[in-house]
């Protein structure tokens, strides 16, 4: 096998990793791995403005805008003008949103950062480096970091089913 093959294997199972993360995702907690994210970044700062989500998350304060609106209909979290400047909206967690956050399994992206973070600096930057690289082999340099294919529930019955998203 060559090392194309070996690295058009290696993207795939990266992929379905995440596939499968997503899928579990969706049967647990009703949400998606880009909600769960949204949830955990407000949990962790408890008040927090839409554009530091949007910079945190590494997608367009349009993108931002629609998945506060999804999460806010599904009432995940409330929108709250600040008290020391009424211009600004702070996102806080509902409830129901601490809930859906704390019952999730164990984010694919959390278990990606513990074992990134053990290893030797040289080692990251070389990670780094190479999935930069890939980025941009496949055009992907400039997109948003957050799918919107799939933001709402997910309700695929069969795999091959894409229009249930």
């Amino acid at each position: 096998m060559d090392r194309t093959d070996t690295s058009l294997i290696a993207l795939r199972r990266i992929l379905r990793a995440t596939e499968l993360y997503g899928r579990t995702l969706a049967q647990t907690a009703g949400l998606t791995p880009v909600q769960i994210r949204l949830l955990q970044i407000v949990l962790g700062q408890g008040s927090v403005t839409p554009k530091q989500i949007s910079v945190q998350m590494g997608v367009s304060p349009a993108t931002i805008s629609t998945l506060l609106d999804r999460m806010v209909a599904k009432s995940m979290i409330e929108r709250q003008r600040s008290d020391v400047d009424r211009r600004q909206t702070n996102i806080v967690l509902t409830e129901e949103g601490r809930k859906a956050v704390e019952g999730a399994p164990d984010p694919l992206q959390q278990k990606y950062v513990k074992e990134f973070e053990a290893l030797e600096d040289w080692e990251q930057a070389m990670i780094v480096a190479a999935l930069e690289r890939v980025a941009g082999l496949l055009n992907a340099s400039d997109l948003d970091a957050s799918p919107l294919l799939d933001m709402g529930e997910i309700h695929r019955t069969h795999p091959s089913d894409k229009t249930g998203g």
